[in-house]
């Protein structure tokens, strides 16, 4: 069992250059509701973000995605900045009500008009269009019909699936069903920090159970429209969860996140089966008959890779003795627990430098996390789709951004799946998060993730000294030492 502070040691850090693979991909990521504003252009309808949002007291701040970072109508500008970085890659989600704006019946075609256009330029410099079709924009007519707790919005999302695919397949040609399930389960509906903001533990079972569902009625719609040549996949944030002590106390609240936040999801996903001791664990709650006959062998499907979404890791505890249930578990302030289940465990940050998030920053995570995924899924290449860091950036009187904290964070996080990559891990791509500065979900505009600085009144994109670094990255392949 791995103790709870654990860096990488001193001699390791920044020791030599390391050289990836040469078909390692290089790349960067967003999401729409975060980037591209125009909230009620073209047809599209509010989804469960925008009401979130527009809701008194959810956001910091009562920001909205009503503008962003106006992608929609500044997005031949943003792919000129990725073809500048040098970047093979860019993954973009697809808003589901900009598309088929009530969840149901047919496409809007000037939403996907949108996306022909950003893939076809996207094609023209040279960078691989990599497609999400959910990153947590839920029409908001489907959520008043039920939302992710009703078996409905499963066959709804297997629906819009075909319908982007058939729309956009000729075009892109690697696909991912789901961003973090995870967030949109339990932090949608367990703990209500996120969208549609609701606070009800079994919703939230429920919700992960239909997100199953859905990727795998997904899975199967893709596989029956894209070319054979498509690759398609799922993203988790995949939680690294380590005990603060050596005892057996400790393993067992271990366990339990460990059930709750990845095998909830791996289990169906990848074995056809959710594990005995999450059933057990939530025997109090509910009684899973919401799991049909045959829903988890559909959720099993095949994959061509796994996208991974690493930040820090997760640290845990059994509650201390005066019943106090968590320190921080990172995931935004709320009377109510996303996790379902798990009563008596403690979330603790562990010691060190920190992000603008307030989240540890711990590379051996990253290295920890995948060696674990590669032991437990063998045979799944792997993707890290997500990885980067908030700092408080600011221009500075010569007119740019510097944020020698943003690169030492990449570099850490480079280093360890380099060194997961030499001891066998088949990770074959990475995804800067984030391209631009943007909406923060109930952050608003508060923090910034982009390797680009964004003003925010002007819409004015300023690269950061990150973006550099990683661009000569992405140009050679080398990790140099950080001078």
């Amino acid at each position: 069992m791995a103790t709870a502070i654990r860096r990488p040691a001193p001699d390791d850090q920044h020791a030599a250059s390391r050289t990836f693979p040469q078909d390692f991909l290089w790349g960067t990521a967003t999401a729409a509701y975060q980037i591209e504003g125009a909230a009620a252009l073209d047809g599209r309808t509010p989804s469960i973000w925008d009401t979130y949002a527009r809701t008194p007291g959810r956001v910091r701040n009562g920001d909205t995605g009503d503008i962003a970072t106006d992608h929609y109508h500044r997005w031949r500008e943003d792919v000129a900045i990725m073809a500048d970085l040098g970047v093979g890659a860019y993954r973009f989600s697809i808003s589901w009500p900009r598309v088929q704006p009530t969840g149901r019946g047919p496409a809007v075609q000037r939403g996907l008009d949108f996306y022909r256009r950003l893939a076809d330029e996207l094609l023209d410099k040279g960078i691989k269009p990599v497609a999400t079709l959910y990153h947590w924009d839920l029409p908001q007519e489907l959520e008043d019909a039920g939302g992710w707790p009703e078996r409905v919005t499963a066959e709804r999302f297997a629906a819009y699936a075909e319908l982007a695919a058939e729309a956009l397949g000729d075009r892109v040609t690697t696909w991912t069903t789901l961003n973090e399930p995870w967030c949109s389960a339990f932090l949608g509906y367990g703990s209500g920090v996120h969208a549609p903001g609701r606070t009800d533990p079994v919703a939230a079972l429920r919700a992960a159970h239909h997100l199953n569902l859905g990727h795998g009625r997904a899975v199967q719609a893709l596989r029956a429209a894209l070319p054979s040549a498509s690759q398609v996949s799922v993203t988790l944030n995949v939680h690294h969860v380590r005990p603060l002590t050596a005892s057996d106390a400790d393993a067992d609240a271990v366990r339990r996140i460990d059930a709750l936040a990845n095998r909830i999801f791996t289990g169906p996903m990848f074995h056809g089966a959710y594990p005995d001791d999450l059933l057990e664990d939530t025997a109090g709650l509910t009684d899973w008959s919401f799991v049909h006959d045959g829903d988890t062998a559909t959720a099993r499907r095949p994959l061509d890779f796994l996208g991974v979404n690493y930040y820090t890791p997760t640290v845990v505890s059994a509650a201390s003795p005066d019943g106090a249930t968590h320190t921080s578990d990172g995931h935004g302030r709320s009377a109510h627990s996303p996790w379902p289940g798990a009563s008596g465990v403690a979330f603790h940050l562990p010691p060190g430098d920190t992000t603008a998030m307030g989240w540890a920053v711990d590379p051996s995570g990253m290295y920890d996390l995948l060696r674990r995924l590669s032991a437990d899924l063998p045979g799944t290449p792997m993707m890290i789709t997500e990885n980067g860091a908030a700092f408080d950036d600011y221009v500075n009187p010569g007119g740019e951004v510097r944020d020698p904290d943003r690169v030492a964070y990449l570099h850490g996080h480079l280093e360890a799946v380099h060194r997961a990559i030499e001891s066998g891990v088949d990770v074959r791509g990475y995804f800067l998060w984030s391209l631009l500065d943007n909406f923060e979900w109930g952050y608003g505009y508060s923090k910034r993730f982009g390797a680009v600085y964004v003003d925010y009144p002007t819409g004015t994109r300023i690269p950061k000294s990150s973006a550099r670094w990683y661009a000569e990255l992405a140009r050679t392949g080398r990790l140099d030492p950080l001078a």
